[in-house]
């Protein structure tokens, strides 16, 4: 179903491996990127990677759209987990690559019900471990 907007499509794909990522718990994190005209899976983790191999996998110069399963312990010492989607769009990238990106976001995540927090990020600093734990808290 292709949005009147940016004229994205979202494979089913997408939208299955997120609800496996959110109920089975069966990846880490998925990274998605546009090809065609429509929004497709480019890579998935496992449950045992870190957050380092998810932010390994986002490449330099091209914008992504990623979800990843963050686990954490609160002040009272109690186990959680939020479904933070990334929206990575780095200065290096093409303009209109940032654009069509920019356009397809919203309409996007509405297709993966269940994100709790989202994170915009144009370097690898604006989305380290620290400021991943700050949002999730």
């Amino acid at each position: 179903m292709a949005n009147a907007a940016s004229g994205m499509a979202v494979e089913d794909e997408c939208k299955l491996k997120f609800l496996e990522l959110k109920t089975k718990r069966n990846y880490r994190f998925i990274v998605f990127k546009i090809e065609d005209q429509q929004v497709v899976v480019e890579k998935s983790g496992g449950p045992d990677e870190t957050y380092d191999d998810f932010t390994a996998s986002l490449p330099a110069d091209e914008c992504r759209y990623a979800v990843f399963d963050f686990d954490f312990t609160t002040n009272e010492n109690c186990q959680k987990s939020k479904i933070i989607f990334i929206a990575w769009s780095p200065d290096t990238s093409r303009v209109r690559m940032k654009m069509v990106y920019a356009s397809s976001k919203d309409r996007f995540k509405r297709e993966l019900d269940g994100i709790q927090v989202e994170l915009q990020a144009t370097d690898p600093s604006e989305m380290s471990l620290d400021i991943v734990k700050a949002r999730a808290f």
